[in-house]
């Protein structure tokens, strides 16, 4: 099903910086089809209202602005079919330029499987799965300047922006609630490639610890292990020692931000390349050496799909960090000798 392709090198922030406006909206009534039924009226708010915050999407929802069929609902009602849903007045945030064609269509050539339901995408480094907090275009926007006819096209779920790999994304909200439905039931088999600091001799390992989020400024995440925190668990096996680094596989049996990262920086073996949990001094060192960026990649994602079959896609590792296992190593071996 699969085949080697070599995905499209996206600079840094390459995700577009265009600049999007704001515009003041008036009342609105929208009638639910099936494709938008079964979605929660919360997730749907959020859609219908770009650069609300969640906080105000919420408070919209208790104060009894939104109504559904002329009445109040809670923030997990279930759309139906049928359903005529209020939307009130809010500032949202519209789209600034458009993206660069060019990178809308570069993108496309990471595509390694698309059917009438889904698409899955080998997705470059450096490309938010979606525009927003400073972003104007992500996967998402990118892929549906592309192709018009992908207008609703949705992540099933998310990947860092730094990492590299398999992204699944539905075409039918059908597709997208099924899934969902599978990777809240831990029916989603995920593997990733880390290469961390340091020669690894803990064998297979479930890493069990909780997860916290702490909001910094400007609203950017940051993810510690806590014990009041979420619980999240890492499945790790050797894959291959290089002394100085090791190779991982890696299996999330949750779903946290950030989780393979915080998991193995808590266990004394950061991930290569991270500047946000790694290790400054061997960050600079691998940096030396040619490792360019975060070296973890999303190798494999399987699933089955509405009829019982089962679905395994692979992204082949990147060339960038191809060659830094097969020379960066080695150049980092002969930095190390004395």
């Amino acid at each position: 099903m699969q085949e080697k392709i070599k995905p499209k090198k996206f600079p840094r922030g390459g995700d577009s910086v265009a600049q999007a406006g704001s515009e003041h909206t008036q009342v609105r009534k929208v009638s639910i089809d099936a494709e938008r039924a079964g979605q929660r009226i919360d997730n749907f708010l959020r859609g219908q209202l770009p650069g609300v915050p969640k906080s105000r999407v919420y408070r919209l929802l208790r104060r009894g602005e939104v109504r559904v069929n002329g009445g109040r609902i809670r923030a997990e009602y279930k759309l139906v079919e049928g359903d005529e849903v209020r939307i009130p007045p809010a500032r949202i945030r519209v789209e600034g330029a458009p993206p660069s064609a060019k990178m809308a269509t570069d993108l496309l050539d990471s595509v390694i499987f698309e059917d009438k339901r889904l698409l899955v995408l080998n997705k470059p480094t450096g490309i938010a799965v979606h525009g927003g907090s400073g972003i104007s275009h992500g996967v998402i926007e990118l892929l549906r300047h592309a192709r018009p006819d992908l207008k609703n096209l949705a992540l099933v779920h998310r990947i860092d922006r730094e990492t590299s790999g398999c992204l699944v994304m539905a075409k039918r909200r059908s597709a997208l609630r099924e899934l969902h439905e599978r990777f809240r039931e831990g029916q989603v088999e995920k593997n990733y490639l880390a290469l961390v600091v340091g020669d690894w001799q803990l064998g297979e390992q479930l890493i069990d610890a909780p997860l916290f989020v702490q909001h910094r400024k400007h609203g950017e995440r940051h993810v510690v292990v806590r014990r009041d925190g979420k619980s999240a668990q890492t499945r790790v096996n050797l894959s291959r020692t290089y002394g100085l680094y090791s190779l991982l596989q890696c299996s999330p049996e949750s779903g946290r931000t950030h989780q393979i990262r915080v998991h193995l920086d808590h266990v004394g073996h950061p991930i290569a390349g991270d500047e946000r949990y790694g290790d400054d001094a061997a960050n600079r060192a691998a940096k030396k050496s040619g490792l360019p960026r975060l070296f973890l990649h999303a190798q494999s994602i399987a699933f089955a799909d509405d009829s019982g079959n089962e679905l395994h896609f692979t992204a082949p590792l990147a060339d960038d960090l191809e060659k830094f296992l097969s020379v960066g190593i080695v150049k980092a071996r002969r930095a190390k000798t004395p």
